[in-house]
């Protein structure tokens, strides 16, 4: 596979809105209003499958093969849909929706609009509820479900409304089988139910809305547009939905900047109401009216305050009274890692309201009191290390000082901590180091007064060696002069011993000329003298006599 090789920030832009100005022109779509970072991995994903790096690569590829567009739009357009797709919010629809803008004994048409249907099965499972309140009669004659997507390939096979058994997993069975004509393991939407649901290509940015709609659901597809996209497509469905109707939008998806245009119901579900406003004169919506003008009028300085509030750089999350998360900046989703799944939930329910500190005691605190309220350098550990916050929980009052909700802003210490201990250390080290110097200067001066007298000592063993020395030499003399006494002695020793040998063998031969048998014994009768005529008269040689 080949890896996409990316040129530098500037010109990859501008070879992508190339791109992007081509499919306008040639094919219109117009995907300017979609958000960039998301439009361009898809597109990346679909070049990585033709193996071509380069966005300028790709563009010559489109104009040269025509039939890349159907995959390139299946790529970019991401059809997820799914009957009964997040079950309590159909029961939500079922319990709270349906009654209100179709009462049994009513004879009101209901329009609803799905607007995004991918394959239509959301369409065709609100077609389902409302079948079940209303009766099949009932249901053929008042209820019209507008169908809407941009890409007529989804369109076409949600038009056929044939899905397989893994497809039909959520629906009840019951409503597999009132709602289903099954042939094997195909199962196709009654005739009734698909007669009441026209399917049609509608672009939420460049085409007129649908007007009179008691209940428009837009689930997940606001989020593939930009901030401005969104505030633009928000004034269209203000004006598509009926004074009181109903607006359901995703779980990643709020409406925190068009609270004039709708309220919330169900925050956690995500379901909207629509709020009344009067129409201002001059102000024309493309087809005479005024109302989308003006509501987005009405809704630029909220969206530049949530824009504000969504930029600031300490991650900061709202509560209102009752402690509901309601709203959590931009820094707050990347430190935390919250996300709009967590908007409408209580404080209690979400992690960060005891990690890195107890936020509920705080927020307690704060509506007893109704004045600021500081935790002071809370650790937050993490696998990159540890970082410090100061929490600083602040009140939200109105004129009257009834308490809103409130701000919790979680103000990064971590580089003043980081100083503090520091210099806390680097005090302590001072303390340690002067302790260590009075002590080192305390052992410097005993081993002076060690080494002054190890000094005397050495001066007395000085004079000791050199009387010693004297001693040694004084016994070297004495003993050279006893070593020439010796030699004296010696030389008359030996001469001695000569004159003894001469005597000695002067006898010997005396004794042996003698013929007699010769014997000599001392006074203890020991044999002194055995000459060679004893020898020969006894028979015993003198060593052994």
């Amino acid at each position: 596979m080949v890896h996409c090789t990316f040129m530098p920030h500037a010109a990859e832009s501008t070879a992508f809105e190339q791109i992007l100005d081509y499919l306008r022109q040639t094919r219109g779509f117009d995907f300017t209003s979609y958000k960039r970072t998301s439009l361009m991995r898809r597109v990346r994903r679909r070049m990585q499958i033709v193996e071509i790096g380069t966005f300028e690569a790709y563009l010559d590829h489109l104009q040269v093969h025509p039939d890349e567009f159907i995959p390139l739009f299946n790529t970019i357009l991401i059809n997820v849909s799914g009957f009964f797709r997040d079950p309590e919010v159909w029961d939500v629809v079922r319990t709270t929706v349906i009654p209100a803008i179709a009462p049994p004994d009513g004879g009101a048409p209901v329009r609803i609009w799905s607007a995004g249907c991918a394959g239509g099965q959301e369409a065709y499972t609100v077609a389902m509820l409302l079948a079940e309140a209303l009766g099949v009669d009932g249901f053929r004659e008042r209820v019209k479900i507008y169908a809407t997507d941009v890409d007529e390939e989804g369109l076409v096979e949600a038009r056929r409304a044939v899905f397989d058994e893994k497809q039909l997993e959520a629906v009840p069975s019951g409503f597999v089988d009132k709602y289903f004509d099954s042939s094997g393991d195909l199962h196709t939407v009654t005739r009734d139910v698909r007669r009441a649901v026209i399917f049609g290509r509608h672009d939420l940015i460049q085409d007129a809305p649908i007007s009179r709609i008691d209940l428009l659901l837009c689930r997940n597809t606001l989020m593939y547009f930009n901030s401005e996209a969104q505030g633009r497509i928000m004034a269209r469905f203000s004006f598509s939905v009926n004074p009181g109707g109903f607006l359901m939008l995703g779980r990643a998806e709020m409406l925190f900047s068009h609270a004039t245009l709708f309220a919330a119901l169900d925050l956690k579900r995500r379901l909207f109401r629509s709020v009344s406003k009067r129409h201002q004169p001059g102000r024309t919506l493309p087809g005479g009216d005024a109302r989308e003008d003006s509501v987005a009028q009405d809704t630029h300085e909220a969206r530049l305050r949530e824009a504000a509030f969504d930029v600031s750089a300490d991650p900061q999350i709202i509560l209102d009274a009752a402690g509901t998360l309601i709203w959590v900046n931009a820094a707050a989703r990347r430190v935390f890692g919250l996300t709009p799944i967590h908007l409408g939930a209580p404080l209690r329910d979400v992690e960060i309201s005891y990690r890195p500190a107890d936020l509920r005691s705080g927020f307690d605190r704060l509506r007893e009191d109704r004045r600021e309220i500081t935790l002071n350098a809370v650790p937050w550990e993490r696998a990159g290390g540890v970082r410090f916050f100061d929490v600083v929980f602040t009140p939200l009052l109105d004129d009257s000082r009834a308490l809103l909700g409130a701000r919790v802003a979680f103000v990064d210490v971590t580089a003043l901590k980081n100083v503090q201990d520091e210099l806390e250390q680097s005090k302590q080290e001072l303390e340690t180091a002067f302790e260590e110097l009075q002590s080192t200067n305390e052992e410097l001066e005993t081993t002076n007064e060690e080494l002054q007298s190890t000094v005397e000592e050495l001066e007395t063993t000085n004079e000791e060696l050199q009387s010693t020395n004297e001693e040694l030499e004084t016994m070297n003399e004495e003993l050279q002069s006893t070593n020439e006494e010796l030699q004296t002695m010696n030389d008359e020793l030996r001469n001695r011993s000569g004159d003894l040998n001469a005597a000695n063998a002067f006898l010997e031969s005396v004794f042996t000329s003698l013929q007699s048998a010769v014997v000599v014994l001392d006074p203890e009768f020991r044999i002194l003298v055995w000459n060679v005529g004893a020898t020969e008269l006894w028979g015993v040689r003198p060593d052994e006599a």
